[in-house]
């Protein structure tokens, strides 16, 4: 039996990764096993220390790629406030708060990444501040340190807007916290 060449190895680890993102932002840490993880990329659990060390080392690398990926999602975005509304408004948008596992790491898997091991949060914390700089330079006011704050303040107030519009079972009142956050979110932006 031939053994896999390092670019099918690389490709198969990518493809673990991008797998357990979606599974996770659904089940979260612990309601995701290894073995379903593994299931989800077509593999089997024999498969997975070819690739990781720890689940904690898959969480950390699955979260990082989530980032990395909601970084360049926004980095291709025109550098103006009509792209940056409009980011705010898919952000807080029904479809978003309905599909976590097509959308925001933070919003779906922070509980979890704050009781997560220290391979985990420091991933997460990388991450999220390579998107806060990113959002402070899309934020254009004269102070840099200015633009920080107001790029922490979006970030915080789209990120738990959508956990309590995904918490409530009332629909109305879920719709009414996505509809308020916009217009918070927006203020950040004045």
């Amino acid at each position: 039996m031939a053994r896999y060449d390092g670019n099918q190895k690389a490709q198969t680890r990518t493809r673990i990764v991008e797998n357990a993102g979606r599974r996770l932002k659904i089940d979260g840490v612990d309601g995701s096993g290894v073995s379903t993880l593994m299931k989800d990329a077509g593999l089997t659990n024999g498969a997975f220390y070819a690739h990781f060390d720890s689940k904690d080392e898959l969480v950390a690398a699955a979260v990082a790629d989530q980032l990395r990926a909601q970084h360049d999602t926004i980095e291709a975005l025109p550098d103006n406030r009509a792209s940056l509304d409009a980011f705010i408004a898919d952000y807080l948008s029904p479809h978003h708060r309905d599909h976590p596992d097509d959308g925001c790491p933070s919003a779906a898997l922070l509980a979890d990444v704050g009781r997560a091991k220290h391979v985990v949060r420091e991933s997460y914390t990388s991450g999220v501040a390579d998107l806060i700089d990113l959002l402070a330079t899309r934020i254009h006011v004269e102070d840099p340190s200015d633009a920080r704050t107001k790029a922490i303040g979006l970030i915080t107030v789209l990120v738990g807007t959508l956990q309590m519009a995904r918490a409530a079972c009332d629909p109305i009142t879920s719709e009414q916290m996505l509809a308020a956050g916009r217009t918070n979110a927006r203020q950040f932006l004045d």
